[in-house]
C-alpha cells in the first residue's frame, strides 16, 4: 500500500493543502484564498480564525480527492513567515488580526530601536536588521495598541506565534492542550532568536518588549511533534515537520548542498543560498537565517535576499487598476510592445526589503512619456521582479565569493515565459525550472517524511527532483547594462517618501 504525505501550505494569499505519494508525486491539491484587510495605508492584517476555518477546509478536501485517509503518514506545515499573532492561551481568541509580514505600522517603532545601536543593532545575534519586516516589533505594536493587552501578556495569559505555531496549536488541540510552538526557521524570522544557540534572546526581547512567557518552544524543522487532535480527515496522523516558506521551498528543491540556490517567485521574491554549517553574516544588506535543521543534526544556515512586491505588483494591478482580470492574462499585455517604453516601475509599497532595507521609500513609476501604453506598465511590472532578483543576486555573489552559475526557481510566477526569459537575460545566467513548481509544500511533505520514514535519507529526495524547462540568457551585455542602469536610477527615487 502506498503511503502519502500531506503538507499545509499557509500563504499569504491562500491556504493549500497538497498529498504527496511516496514517489514524491503531487496526489491532490486544494486551495483556497482568505481575505486581505488593508485598515491603513502600509497596514495589512489576515483574520486568524478565517485562515483556521480554510485550512481545514483544505486538508479534508484533498485527503478526499486522493482517497488516502487512513494512509497518510505524516502532515508537514509552511507558512507566510513573519506574520504575527497574538491570542488567549484559555479561550484560543486572537486579541488583533495577524498582522502579516508586508505591514509597515512598526516603522517610527523600528526607528525607536535604531536609535541605540542603529539599524544594525541587533544582526550579530540574530542576522537580520531592524526592519518592519520581522514579528518582534509587531508583538510590541500589540501589546502598546490593543486594550489591556500588555498586562494580560505579562500576567501570562497570551501566547504569540507566527503563522505555523497558530495551526500547529488548533490543530493539536488549541485551548485543550494543543502544542505551542514554532521551528528554528521561523523562530530567526522574529528578531529575537540567537542564531549560534537556537534559543530566544532574553536580553534582545526584553529590549523589544515582548514577554518572555509569551514565546513559544522552538523545535527542530524535521521531528514528530504531536498529533492531529482537531478532527477531521488527519486525525491521529503525526505532524512532524515545520518550516517558513522560503526554507521549505529550498528543502523541496533539494537545495541541500553549499552553494545551491533558489528563487521563489510568489507575492514577494526570495532568493535562498546554502551556506551549510556556517554561519555567514552579510556585507550586502541580505538576512542570515537557519535554513533547517533535521532532529538532532547540526542546523544548516542559509543567506536570504527577501524582496517584498512583485507578485503582489501584478495583483495589485488586477484589483486596484483592474488592468487584467486574471494574473496570467499580464503575460499578454505585456507581448503587446515589444519593450517596457523607457518605464520603470518599483514596487516599494512596503519600503524596500533587500539589500536596501529602506521602509521610507514608497512605490514609483518612473520615465513615464505619452508614448508608455498599458502595454508597456504590464511589461514594466514584470521586469521590476527579474531587476530586483539581479540586486539580491548581485548582494549574495559580493558576500558568498562565488558567482552564480545558474538559477532554479519556483513559485506562482515562473508560469510566465516573458518574465522567466527576462530574468535570465538581465542575470546573464540560465533559469531553471523544475516539474514542480510548487516546492513549498512538496519541501514541508519531505521534512515531515524523514521524520517518520517515508524517506530514508536527503539522497533519496534528490532523485525526485526533474528539470522540467530552462531559459538560456539572449540579450547582449551592453543592453543589459544599459536597462539595469535606468532601473537602479529609478529605484533612488524612492528614498526618502515618508519622513
Amino acid at each position: 500500500m502506498p503511503k502519502y504525505v500531506a503538507a499545509l501550505d499557509q500563504g499569504t494569499t491562500s491556504t493549500r493543502c497538497m498529498i504527496f505519494d511516496d514517489g514524491g508525486n503531487v496526489v491532490a491539491v486544494s486551495q483556497k484564498e482568505h481575505e486581505q484587510i488593508y485598515p491603513k495605508p502600509g497596514w495589512v492584517e489576515h483574520d486568524a480564525n478565517e485562515i483556521w476555518q480554510r485550512s481545514q477546509e483544505v486538508i479534508d478536501d484533498a485527503v478526499r480527492q486522493s482517497g488516502a485517509e487512513g494512509d497518510v503518514a505524516a502532515l508537514g506545515i509552511t507558512n507566510q513567515r513573519e506574520t504575527t499573532l497574538v491570542w488567549d492561551r484559555t479561550t484560543g481568541e486572537p486579541v488583533h488580526n495577524a498582522i502579516v509580514w508586508q505591514d509597515t505600522r512598526t516603522d517610527r517603532l523600528v526607528d525607536e530601536l535604531s536609535s541605540d545601536g542603529g539599524q544594525n543593532r541587533f544582526q550579530e545575534q540574530t542576522g537580520l536588521p531592524l526592519a518592519t519586516y520581522f514579528s518582534g516589533p509587531k508583538v510590541r505594536w500589540i501589546l502598546d495598541n490593543v486594550d489591556g493587552v500588555r498586562q494580560r501578556a505579562e500576567s501570562g495569559d497570551l501566547v504569540f506565534g507566527n503563522m505555523d505555531t497558530w495551526v500547529i496549536w488548533n490543530l493539536t488541540g488549541g485551548a485543550d492542550g494543543g502544542l505551542h510552538m514554532t521551528d528554528v526557521t521561523n523562530a530567526s524570522r522574529t528578531l529575537l532568536m540567537d542564531l549560534a544557540s537556537l534559543d530566544w534572546d532574553d536580553g534582545i526581547a526584553s529590549q523589544i518588549g515582548v514577554p518572555r512567557s509569551m514565546l513559544p518552544q522552538i523545535r527542530a524543522s524535521s521531528e514528530v511533534y504531536g498529533e492531529v487532535r482537531s478532527g477531521g480527515a488527519l486525525q491521529g496522523v503525526p505532524i512532524a515537520g515545520d518550516l517558513g516558506d522560503q526554507q521549505a521551498a529550498t528543502f523541496g528543491q533539494t537545495a541541500f548542498d553549499v552553494g545551491e540556490a533558489k528563487n521563489t517567485y510568489g507575492t514577494g521574491n526570495f532568493l535562498l543560498l546554502n551556506t551549510g554549517t556556517e554561519l555567514v553574516r552579510s556585507k550586502n544588506g541580505l538576512l542570515t537565517t537557519v535554513g533547517y535543521k533535521i532532529g538532532d543534526q547540526p542546523q544548516v544556515y542559509c543567506l536570504e535576499g527577501s524582496i517584498a512586491i512583485t507578485g503582489a505588483l501584478i495583483q495589485w494591478l488586477r484589483d486596484n487598476l483592474k488592468m487584467i482580470k486574471s494574473a496570467p492574462e499580464v503575460e499578454d499585455l505585456a507581448r503587446t510592445v515589444d519593450d517596457n517604453g523607457g518605464c520603470y516601475f518599483v514596487p516599494a509599497f512596503s519600503g524596500l526589503f533587500a539589500p536596501y532595507w529602506r521602509s521610507d521609500a514608497r512605490g514609483v513609476i518612473a520615465g513615464l512619456t505619452r508614448y508608455v501604453n498599458a502595454g508597456h506598465i504590464a511589461r514594466a511590472a514584470l521586469e521590476a521582479t527579474a531587476y530586483q532578483s539581479r540586486e539580491v543576486v548581485e548582494a549574495m555573489n559580493q558576500d558568498s565569493g562565488v558567482d552564480l552559475a545558474s538559477l532554479k526557481v519556483d513559485g506562482g510566477m515562473v508560469g510566465n515565459d516573458l518574465l522567466m526569459q527576462f530574468q535570465a537575460d538581465i542575470l546573464g545566467v540560465p533559469v531553471i525550472r523544475p516539474k514542480v513548481a510548487e516546492t513549498t509544500a512538496q519541501g514541508a511533505a519531505y521534512a515531515a517524511g524523514l521524520a517518520t520514514g517515508v524517506w530514508a535519507s536527503q539522497d533519496d529526495l534528490r532523485q525526485y527532483w526533474a528539470e522540467d524547462k530552462r531559459w538560456e540568457p539572449q540579450m547582449d551585455a551592453g543592453t543589459r547594462d544599459e536597462y539595469y542602469k535606468f532601473w537602479k536610477k529609478a529605484v533612488t527615487r524612492t528614498f526618502d517618501w515618508v519622513e
